[in-house]
């Protein structure tokens, strides 16, 4: 008996390839879930928030005062962006931010440490400068009464007014935030005031060499006046005074304003200064003179024509300077400051009383103290 097979699969045969249809649907299955596990979403909120904080330290000046830490933050912050740039470019399977996250994440802390040493060193500063600024003001105020108490000395207010726009670049520069250049310009004006000092201990060491010679100019013209029982005058110019006299005792005092530089002895025309030493009234001008009424003295007299070549002769006044005249007691008087060009200036109502006892001759000396007399 003879069997013919059909070329159809058997029952066994299909249920074998059903078999290994099923394990191939497992295995894509598992595949596709694996891959699907390894896609990550790119860390966008770690990213802005380093952004973010990296903007407020800048905002709160940490370019400036916490430099090294804000770059440390801003190089991290470039780097977490590259890593999650490089995570972006890989296969989806395949990306992996946890790396990226933890750069961002050390951008963040550095970008706000920062901003908090930012905000320290920055309130630290402007209490120093502060306490700068307050302390050279409450220096030239100190100066200024000094300086106010005594004849105007063109040296000392030069470096007072520099201290003092020292003071008012420090304050405009605190207003601006700009703490330490604010420090820096209180340091150029406690400069200053320290040249006031040396100007002034200067000063002292003069008057202190000359204080006999004014006294004998005083002695000597209360003498002549006591002798003779003449009218005389003597100006004190420290005291702001000037002592009318007459057969040596003292009859009347008049308030008196003097030159602009009045501290020092007149050495040429233009200076500023009152001449010191002993003159006389050349001219009673009742009319005549610019100001209300005047006294002329013969300055430049023998001393000061004698001091000014001498002083020219060393340079220590241009050769083309002039030795000056027209030095007068006059009115127009009563400013309460030292405004003339050399002159003495009194009120006009006491220039009528003062006129009334003196006359052409009338000795006038003028002395930068004359201690405590009368």
């Amino acid at each position: 008996m003879m069997i013919f097979h059909t070329g159809l699969p058997t029952h066994d045969s299909n249920q074998k390839t059903a078999s290994l249809l099923s394990i191939i649907l497992i295995c894509l299955a598992s595949v596709l879930s694996l891959l699907l596990s390894g896609c990550q979403d790119p860390p966008l909120a770690a990213l802005e928030k380093a952004r973010l904080a990296l903007k407020n330290a800048e905002y709160v000046g940490a370019k400036k005062y916490a430099e090294a830490q804000y770059r440390e933050a801003e190089k991290s912050l470039q780097d977490g962006r590259m890593e999650v740039a490089r995570q972006k470019g890989r296969f989806s399977p395949f990306r992996n931010y946890k790396r990226g996250d933890s750069i961002l994440a050390l951008a963040f802390e550095s970008a706000n440490k920062a901003a908090a040493d930012a905000q320290d060193f920055h309130g630290e500063l402007k209490s120093r400068a502060d306490n700068a600024y307050n302390g050279l003001k409450k220096e030239l105020a100190s100066w200024r009464d000094a300086l106010d108490g005594s004849l105007t000395l063109f040296n000392a207010e030069k470096h007072w007014s520099t201290a003092d726009m020292a003071l008012k670049m420090s304050q405009s520069l605190i207003i601006k935030d700009e703490y330490e250049e604010a420090i820096r310009a209180v340091e150029k004006g406690k400069k200053s005031l320290v040249q006031i000092s040396q100007v002034l201990n200067e000063y002292a060491n003069e008057e202190a060499q000359k204080i006999k010679v004014w006294r004998r100019w005083v002695n000597e013209t209360l003498e002549d006046s006591r002798r003779n029982g003449t009218t005389g005058i003597i100006v004190d110019k420290s005291a702001h005074k000037l002592y009318l006299i007459k057969a040596g005792k003292l009859i009347h005092t008049y308030d008196c304003e003097l030159g602009y530089n009045s501290a020092k002895q007149k050495y040429f025309a233009g200076d500023g200064a009152t001449p010191e030493g002993k003159y006389y009234v050349t001219k009673d001008r009742h009319n005549g003179s610019k100001f209300y009424k005047a006294l002329l003295i013969n300055y430049p007299n023998e001393t000061d024509k004698k001091r000014f070549a001498e002083n020219k002769r060393k340079g220590f006044i241009s050769r083309w300077a002039h030795i000056g005249a027209l030095i007068e007691i006059h009115g127009d008087g009563g400013r309460k400051d030292d405004w003339t060009d050399g002159c003495v200036a009194l009120t006009n109502g006491e220039m009528d009383h003062l006129m009334q006892y003196v006359s052409v001759g009338t000795p006038v000396t003028i002395v930068r103290r004359s201690e405590a007399w009368p």
